[in-house]
């Protein structure tokens, strides 16, 4: 057993060597039995290979394959032949077959590698060359491959971000004009110096409905308008910002401790008092400063409502925030 082992390492050699007639030779003189086989089945398809038959190389280790599905050897070299053709699909799932046994191929985990980074699986690529380096820690190409995938992250992100940001700059850049809306709603928007879609997105609701002349057919239509595109009116305000308004000058015997009575000692039903917490409303001064058109803009908020609060704030004396002041 030990002289045909070595005779099978003798004709790989000659034939690695380049001495492919010889290798022939020597192949055609092993008599095959149930224990050779395979290997010389899978020298035949080496020499294929290196006499520049990869058509023939790669049906001959399907072949092995199909007989030996362990043979890691044919499986590498089948992937080589793959991935030199341009068939990456068969050639990432044999250079996988060959990773799967202990211990893995070391050129099959750098050529995976190589074939994840171009499909941007830069993780993939990255644990495959981090394997080969836990048993090799000196592996040169592994090595360098890596530094180069890990910064391939930055370029990626700052590609993606660069892109997502001019596209989304485009879309906020879009005129109103540019869509189907109504005369009417045009000319309010126009006249609200709104005149793009981000000018629209940093737009609430209430600002549209306290605008004269503008109500809630325009508002519905516009509303429809940036649905259709997954848009919502005052996205686009940063969260914590709060439009700033002016304190409503206090009613005569006004004190601060009637300003800042909490909005929970009025005498509010509980849908208005649900309705102020959604606004994060919490007094009574934070009250005086809200407008008409921004109550009625809270979902389930109706006249009776705004009557109930504007009862309670005559109280004090005050009112809601006219628009424009």
């Amino acid at each position: 057993m030990a002289t045909e082992t070595m005779t099978l390492d003798t004709v790989a050699e000659l034939i690695r060597a380049g001495q492919h007639e010889e290798g022939q030779q020597a192949l055609d003189g092993l008599a095959e039995t149930d224990e050779n086989r395979v290997e010389l089945m899978f020298l035949r398809g080496y020499l294929k290979e290196m006499t520049y038959d990869r058509e023939g190389a790669l049906a001959t280790y399907q072949v092995v394959l199909e007989q030996d599905p362990d043979h890691t050897e044919a499986a590498f070299r089948a992937a080589l032949l793959a991935d030199q053709g341009g068939d990456e699909d068969t050639a990432i799932e044999l250079y996988e077959r060959c990773v799967r046994t202990k211990p893995a191929h070391v050129n099959a985990l750098v050529n995976l590698a190589v074939l994840y980074e171009d499909r941007g699986e830069l993780e993939m690529a990255e644990g495959c060359l981090e394997s080969v380096l836990n048993e090799h820690p000196n592996h040169y190409r592994a090595g360098r491959f890596l530094r180069s995938v890990k910064s391939s992250y930055t370029m990626v992100f700052d590609e993606h971000t660069q892109k997502e940001r001019e596209r989304r700059s485009a879309i906020l850049d879009m005129p109103i004009s540019d869509f189907e809306l109504s005369v009417r709603s045009r000319n309010c928007l126009r006249q609200m110096n709104i005149k793009t879609l981000g000018d629209l997105l940093r737009t609430t609701e209430a600002e549209l409905l306290s605008y004269k002349n503008f109500g809630e057919t325009s508002l519905n239509e516009i509303k429809a308008m940036l649905s259709q595109k997954n848009l919502k009116l005052g996205q686009e305000l940063p969260p914590a910002e709060q439009p700033v308004f002016r304190m409503p000058a206090p009613a005569a015997g006004d004190t601060s401790v009637q300003m800042s009575t909490p909005v929970a000692e009025l005498e509010l039903s509980v849908r208005s008092r649900k309705a102020l917490q959604r606004l994060g409303i919490s007094s009574v001064s934070e009250l005086a400063i809200r407008s008409e058109a921004e109550l009625m803009a809270i979902k389930n908020f109706g006249q009776t409502s705004l009557n109930e609060i504007k009862r309670q704030l005559a109280k004090f004396g005050l009112s809601l925030r006219q628009p424009g002041s």
